[in-house]
């Protein structure tokens, strides 16, 4: 029997590509365990990120346009017009990063996929911003209930656990957009938020609780 014994250079591309192998079965990495935060930047304190979409989900939930219509799945989709009013948020994932802006505001369409968040946007109600973590491809969100444009868009009065429990009731279970079904379920963990509110945004008040998510489609 002949073996063949490839040189090292070879090796070393095939392990260079590993992190995407070693990305598969892990639902997300604490971001404080490489210098990140579970807080986002906001006006010089911080908003929770209070919802974890698992790297274990489906490869086409696993993307911008795959959180986008995920989430319209269940009545939220993106802002009023495609406009957006404010300073973005920033998020450091502990993904090597740093610092990111966020990739979307996605906004309570009460039914309207195309111009319910205008609704949104001058009532108030339900919003999330959502950020990928690079090294295993998991969505981080940071949800909250608003107040309407003629208040500032300020958070609701424990404004992060309700808006973090409103997600989660409307996502989980059996939902579909535009023939993809998608099935999610929820786990709640603790240790990744702090509990009060302590360097909190608004000074609102955590339970310390985040939801993962596992989002599956089909």
């Amino acid at each position: 029997m002949r073996f063949t014994f490839l040189p090292l250079f070879i090796l070393a591309s095939w392990a260079a590509a590993a992190p995407v192998a070693e990305r598969d079965g892990v639902a997300y990495i604490a971001p404080a365990s490489n210098g990140g935060s579970q807080l986002d930047k906001s006006a010089g304190l911080g908003e929770p990120l209070n919802i974890i979409v698992s790297g274990l989900s489906s490869s086409k939930v696993l993307t911008d346009d795959g959180i986008k219509n995920w989430a319209r799945s269940y009545g939220f989709s993106t802002e009023c017009l495609g406009l957006h009013i404010g300073d973005k948020q920033q998020a450091n994932l502990g993904d090597g990063k740093g610092y990111k802006d966020e990739l979307a505001v996605i906004r309570q369409d009460f039914g309207n996929v195309g111009l319910g968040t205008c609704l949104e946007s001058l009532t108030g109600g339900n919003h999330f911003r959502m950020w990928r973590q690079e090294t295993t491809g998991a969505y981080f969100l940071a949800a909250s209930k608003e107040k309407p444009a003629s208040k500032n868009h300020d958070i609701v009065s424990d404004g992060y656990n309700i808006g973090r429990d409103q997600v989660v009731a409307a996502a989980t279970g059996d939902t579909n957009y535009k023939g993809v079904k998608y099935h999610t379920t929820v786990e709640f963990v603790t240790g990744l938020l702090p509990v009060g509110s302590d360097g909190i945004n608004h000074g609102i008040a955590l339970d310390g609780r985040v939801a993962v998510l596992t989002v599956t489609a089909s």
